[in-house]
């Protein structure tokens, strides 16, 4: 089954014209991902990889019937603009690889979401992938380093860093468990879809048996995907490994998100959390197989 995406979903790309936004479309068609229309306004007419350009959302789905979801390619400053037009075609899902978008912007786009039950992926997102079926973003990064680190199989894999998806999926690959579908949450300071959620998604999906959660310190969200489990919410496996536990409180690591600021955030308080919770939390990157082995 997988979660997010499968082979049937049909995507649509916001900003296809540009740079990225042919890049990733070749990746996602290549890899077989059902790519049905992109807008560029001003550029309805063209082409990019065969794939006809729109110059709404609207025009599109007039031509190419209902789509399932949209990756915004668009710049932060026209992001909170192309989300809003997506949302409000009824577009349920929309992944968001934009960084450096404005918190205020950011606020807003989340908030609407919510409202109108869309489910957001980033901003900051590298993507999604669902082995051997379809990939929105450019996670995996090609055709043939996909193939190699996401094999299908029964492990979920969610993680704050973007290029920890494909390491972690790559081990547990090798490993011989193979992955369901992985996720790489974001990286910016607000983001849509919560670990927590995903995690509910992963319980639901038959194929998944187990999660491996890459974690990192800053903000809550270990901690609520811990309170989740421990109210029945997920009761699959999960196995994690929190990520800069070495650094002192208010440095930042890595990503926008992650900074510790007070009790909650760091490294003690997250894995405190998820072992509290039924967790299997691994001492290094290294240690995520054994455990997978321990379980499966």
């Amino acid at each position: 089954m997988a979660i997010l995406i499968n082979e049937e979903t049909k995507v649509l790309v916001q900003g296809i014209t540009g740079r990225t936004g042919e890049f990733a479309t070749r990746y996602m068609l290549e890899y077989g991902t059902k790519v049905v229309a992109g807008v560029t306004p001003g550029r309805g007419g063209a082409e990019v990889w065969g794939v006809p350009v729109f110059n709404s959302i609207k025009e599109a789905m007039d031509e190419v019937g209902p789509v399932d979801a949209s990756i915004a390619l668009v710049p932060p400053a026209h992001l909170r603009e192309a989300v809003m037009e997506a949302i409000d075609s009824g577009i349920g899902y929309i992944l968001i690889p934009t960084e450096r978008v404005p918190i205020h912007d950011a606020m807003a786009i989340l908030s609407y979401a919510r409202r109108k039950e869309v489910r957001i992926q980033g901003p900051g997102s590298f993507g999604v992938i669902s082995p051997g079926k379809a990939v929105m973003g450019w996670v995996g990064g090609s055709l043939e380093l996909a193939n190699e680190a996401f094999a299908p199989g029964r492990v979920g894999i969610i993680s704050r860093s973007g290029g920890q998806t494909t390491t972690t999926s790559w081990a547990v690959s090798k490993a011989g468990f193979g992955i369901s579908t992985a996720v790489h949450t974001g990286s910016e300071p607000l983001v849509g879809l919560t670990e927590a959620e995903l995690l509910a998604l992963f319980e639901k999906d038959d194929e998944t048996e187990a999660v491996v959660l890459f974690a990192e310190i800053g903000g809550v969200q270990e901690e609520e995907a811990a309170e989740f489990m421990k109210k029945g919410g997920f009761t699959k496996p999960l196995i994690a490994y929190v990520a800069g536990r070495m650094l002192p409180t208010g440095i930042r690591f890595s990503h926008a998100s992650a900074i510790v600021t007070g009790s909650k955030g760091s490294a003690e308080s997250k894995i405190k959390a998820l072992k509290g919770a039924g967790a299997l939390v691994a001492e290094s990157p290294k240690q995520i197989t054994n455990l997978l082995e321990e379980v499966l």
